[in-house]
C-alpha cells in the first residue's frame, strides 16, 4: 500500500463477493473474466458529491462499454439504500454494498470511526489479471474519477491495438 493507505499501481486488487443493489451476488473474479473493471468507492449515497460522482460514470456508460469495461460503485450504505440510489438516478451498473466495511478497508478507502466520511473516495482501474492499472483519488473533483478512468482505458486500448 502507498503512505495513503490506498491500494497501489501494479498491486492485486482484492479479490470480494458483495451484494449489489438488487441482492444478487457479484464477484470481482466473474466481472474481470469479461474484461476490465473500474472499482469506485464513495462515501454515501444520496450526497451531493456521490450523486453527481456516480451520474457522471452512468453518462458515460457508453464509452465504459465501448472500452470493454464494467463499472462498480462501492460503499458502506445496505442494499435497500443502493437500490433506492440507483432507483432515484437510473444509474445502470451495479452498486454494492460493504456494509461490513471489508473490501473498503482491502482498498485502502476505509477511515478511522468517528470519522465525518466513512470512505475516501477513491477509483481504482482493474485489469482482467486483477492487477491495478490506475488509482484515482479526489475527494472534491467528483467527474475526475470517471473522465481518468476513461483514459487509462483509452490509452490501454491504443497500445494493445
Amino acid at each position: 500500500m502507498a503512505r495513503s493507505g490506498l491500494l497501489e499501481v501494479g498491486a492485486p486488487a482484492p479479490e470480494f463477493t458483495l451484494p449489489d443493489q438488487t441482492g444478487r451476488t457479484v464477484e470481482l473474479s466473474s466481472l474481470l473474466a469479461e474484461g476490465p473493471v473500474v472499482v469506485f468507492f464513495y462515501p454515501a449515497a444520496m450526497s451531493p458529491g456521490c450523486t453527481a460522482q456516480s451520474c457522471h460514470f452512468r453518462d458515460l456508460a457508453a464509452e465504459f462499454a465501448a472500452a470493454g469495461a464494467r463499472v462498480v460503485g462501492v460503499s458502506r450504505d445496505s442494499v435497500d439504500r443502493q437500490g433506492r440510489f440507483d432507483q432515484a438516478h437510473e444509474l445502470g451498473y451495479p452498486l454494492l454494498a460493504d456494509v461490513t466495511g471489508e473490501v473498503c478497508r482491502a482498498f485502502g478507502v476505509a477511515r478511522a470511526p468517528g470519522h465525518l466520511l466513512p470512505l475516501r473516495r477513491a477509483t481504482f482501474v482493474v485489469a482482467p489479471d486483477r492487477r491495478i492499472l490506475a488509482v484515482i483519488h479526489s475527494e472534491l473533483r467528483m467527474e475526475a474519477h470517471a473522465d481518468r478512468a476513461l483514459d487509462v482505458l483509452r490509452r490501454r486500448a491504443a497500445a494493445a491495438g
